[in-house]
Formats: structure tokens, C-alpha cells, sequence
């Protein structure tokens, strides 16, 4: 993928996700989105079953299975379809994906130099603490530099 474009994707989803992640959306029910949506409503697992064309104790199922975090997104779609409602499926990260990509190159990086330190150590030849950042950061530099595949 073209360098450029690649920063662009990255920053346009950074812009995407920060929003996400700033909203915060509200805690999952404790028996799930489905079973609570229906009972606000006044809707019996009866009703929702005739809207799907199923029986009430596949209705039961599927929300046991939702409160267990065992459906399908093609399940959980149907029955928010049937509830009139839109189901939304994101994945939010804790950070931005630049800090993400930051972190994981200095581990990489960190990772790299680890036996050289080590083999300069045993030879008394150890670099001071302020070179040895320097290097790090100089070396996590040049793998964000390079093909982000490299990070992984």
C-alpha cells in the first residue's frame, strides 16, 4: 500500500474512532440489548417469534445467547430488525491507532537491541542511558518509517 495513502487511512480512522471512544456508549443490560428493547416495549417473546417466522423458545434462546455473548452478528441483526432498531458493531480502541503503531515500535525496536545491549554489557562496553534512548527511539522511528507488516 502506498506510504501516503497508508498515513491517510490511518489518520481518517484515528478521526473516526477518537469520536467513538469519546462518546461512550452505555453498558450492555445484563440480559442483553434484545431481551431488555422488547420488554420497554411491551413486545412478548411470542410476538417477536411471529415477527421472525420462529417459535417464542427460539426467541429464548437467542437472548440467552446474546446475554451469554454467544450470538451471531447475523442473528443479533435479524432480531433488531424485527425490533426496529439498527444494529451497530464497532470496534473501539483504548487509544488512537498512531499510539497503537508508536508503542508497538518501540517494543519492536526494544526487542531488537535487547541482545546487542546484552552482549555489550558482558564486554563492558555498555552504552549511558541517554544514548541507549536515543538509539531506541531513532531505531522505532526507521520500522514506522518502513512497512507497517514489520510491526507485527
Amino acid at each position: 500500500m502506498n506510504k501516503k495513502f497508508a498515513n491517510l487511512q490511518l489518520h481518517q480512522m484515528d478521526l473516526a474512532l477518537t469520536k467513538l471512544r469519546d462518546a461512550r456508549p452505555p453498558s450492555r443490560p445484563g440480559n442483553g440489548w434484545v431481551k431488555a428493547i422488547r420488554e420497554s416495549l411491551g413486545m412478548s417473546a411470542s410476538a417477536l417469534a411471529r415477527k421472525l417466522g420462529v417459535t417464542p423458545a427460539s426467541i429464548t434462546k437467542l437472548e440467552k445467547a446474546e446475554a451469554d455473548e454467544k450470538i451471531t452478528l447475523a442473528s443479533l441483526r435479524k432480531l433488531a430488525s424485527a425490533l426496529d432498531c439498527e444494529l451497530q458493531y464497532t470496534l473501539v480502541p483504548r487509544k488512537s491507532l498512531e499510539e497503537i503503531l508508536e508503542d508497538r515500535a518501540i517494543t519492536v525496536a526494544r526487542e531488537r537491541l535487547r541482545p546487542i545491549s546484552h552482549s555489550m554489557s558482558l564486554e563492558d562496553q555498555s552504552v549511558d542511558k541517554s544514548a541507549s534512548e536515543k538509539q531506541l527511539q531513532l531505531l522505532a522511528k526507521e520500522i514506522l518509517d518502513g512497512p507497517r507488516r514489520n510491526l507485527w
